[in-house]
């Protein structure tokens, strides 16, 4: 950003996890001298205040964790900006990028908008669209495509607005759709569903939380899925196990597994299926 003639007032980032790397966004400013703030909520009293007391021109949101109230992101002198992995209206919500895999989508792109009370609803800034690679999982789609590309598109946004350029374009609300937070319970596998609503399941679970299958009452996480033509067996049943994984029945085709969890840990499918005692013909619930 500074590179481009654009100075850096803050950084407002969430507080620091009790264990792992720290805050790459944190490290960076910090490297740069500039000042870092975190709080564990930016409803509290004064936040406003002390960001608004920086004078800054403009607020960019990217990848952000926490609620940031109207009293914060309208505190710039030209309010905020945010960043989203999806082409909105399309896919709101804070896992976009998984439930485009898990939908089938082909396409998808990133928006830049301007914030607005709502959640994804602001006037669209700029959009880039990008493929979906047909073996792309949410984290591959994101690492290697939606990062790079989103970071063009915040300083691409940034230019457009230092010149006067940026456009506010209503978003369409009759295209308008809304996904809920991924969670544990959109990760169940139903083996009455076709092997590419599955495929895609997977896909877009990995790496988090993980697409699961029920043996007796453990939750097996799959990863790292790819198709394996057909199997004349039983949807979920296991028809065979080598070093390239566990190849797995499902309606009309069937999975290769390359990686699965068992008791928080990911192994090759081959040792994890040693470690459940999985034989070819056991059958997933």
């Amino acid at each position: 950003m500074r590179a481009r003639g654009h100075d850096v007032a803050a950084v407002y980032c969430p507080p620091d996890a009790a264990a792992g790397k720290p805050d790459p966004v944190k490290a960076r400013a910090l490297e740069l001298g500039i000042p870092v703030h975190q709080h564990r909520t930016l409803k509290g009293p004064g936040i406003a205040d002390e960001l608004a007391a920086y004078r800054a021109d403009l607020g960019i949101l990217a990848y952000v964790t926490q609620i940031v109230p109207p009293a914060v992101f309208e505190a710039p002198r030209l309010g905020s900006i945010c960043f989203h992995p999806s082409l909105l209206p399309r896919y709101r919500g804070g896992s976009a990028i998984p439930w485009q895999i898990i939908k089938g989508e082909r396409r998808t792109g990133v928006s830049m908008f301007w914030v607005d009370p709502g959640i994804d609803t602001g006037p669209i800034l700029l959009q880039k669209e990008a493929a979906i690679g047909p073996d792309d999982t949410a984290a591959s789609l994101y690492y290697n495509t939606l990062f790079k590309l989103g970071v063009e598109t915040v300083l691409e946004s940034v230019d457009l607005i230092a010149g006067g350029e940026a456009p506010r374009i209503r978003q369409d609300e009759s295209h308008a759709s809304y996904d809920p937070l991924l969670r544990d319970e959109h990760a169940c596998i139903d083996w009455a569903q076709s092997a590419t609503e599955l495929y895609n399941l997977i896909r877009g679970c990995d790496p988090q939380p993980g697409a699961y299958a029920m043996r007796g009452t453990d939750k097996v996480r799959f990863y790292d899925a790819h198709r394996a033509g057909s199997a004349d067996v039983t949807p979920g049943t296991v028809a065979k196990i080598d070093a390239q994984g566990l190849t797995v029945a499902a309606r009309g085709g069937a999975l290769r597994i390359g990686k699965v969890k068992v008791d928080d840990k990911k192994l090759p499918a081959v040792e994890a299926a040693a470690l459940l005692g999985l034989e070819v013909g056991d059958r997933f619930k």
